[in-house]
């Protein structure tokens, strides 16, 4: 299926495309919000892509911004019924992407902000391969009662590596949902390292960024700068 879905890009630092990151605004976000991480990350991934799609939808309370999906009351089914509906756009989304690179999900990232986050973690742990890695910043996970269904594996059977970075100042969405994600996720089988950012809101610190670029680079296999 076409998609008509795009975003702020970043080319390799260097040579050609090895790895694409593909960046997964917040709510009432876009995709200018987090496409200059990219360049503070070229030192630890040279080779890679980046992308930043905006999200389909205008977001209902700030109209400048968008929305991979509705909050009307931010219940947790609410928060189900929508990454389901958001996943098979933005499925089609990353497999264009990939092809067009000449890529597949061996050397995919995907980074979210928030609800961003959500649609990581959901879409990413049910692709038909799995992701090198799923990294999110200040968000949770949805439905960890359906987990049965993130199946996906690469080719030596083992679920993408995930890091979660939260501020433990965090009044949006509550650093203990960092610790209900990992939980959740450990106790569905898929190992998840997290790291939490001391004196820190609603967004991404210093350390929260090196931490996400290291572990971006291990995951793709890369020797560390320095």
């Amino acid at each position: 299926m076409a998609t008509t879905m795009d975003g702020p890009r970043l080319n390799p630092k260097d040579g050609p495309v090895k790895q694409l990151v593909v960046f997964i605004h917040g709510y009432g976000a876009d995709g200018q919000d987090l496409i200059e991480l990219g360049a503070q990350w070229r030192a630890f991934l040279p080779n890679a892509a980046f992308v930043s799609p905006h999200a389909p939808d205008r977001c209902l309370q700030s109209p400048s911004g968008r929305q991979w999906f509705p909050l009307y009351t931010r219940a947790p089914d609410e928060r189900w019924r929508g990454a389901v509906a958001a996943r098979p756009g933005f499925d089609d989304f990353l497999d264009a992407e990939l092809a067009g690179h000449g890529l597949d999900d061996s050397n995919l990232a995907l980074v979210g902000f928030s609800q961003g986050t959500m649609m990581a973690l959901h879409v990413g742990l049910r692709r038909k391969s799995a992701p090198a890695a799923i990294l999110g910043f200040s968000g949770v996970i949805v439905g960890p009662e359906h987990l049965s269904e993130a199946t996906a594996r690469n080719a030596r059977g083992q679920t993408p590596p995930v890091l979660l970075v939260h501020g433990d100042s965090d009044d949006v969405i509550p650093p203990d949902a960092l610790f209900m994600s990992a939980d959740a996720l450990g106790g569905a089988g898929i190992p998840c390292q997290w790291h939490l950012s001391a004196g820190v809101g609603h967004g991404i610190d210093g350390a929260g960024l090196l931490q996400g670029g290291m572990f971006l680079a291990r995951s793709f296999g890369l020797r560390l700068p320095g």
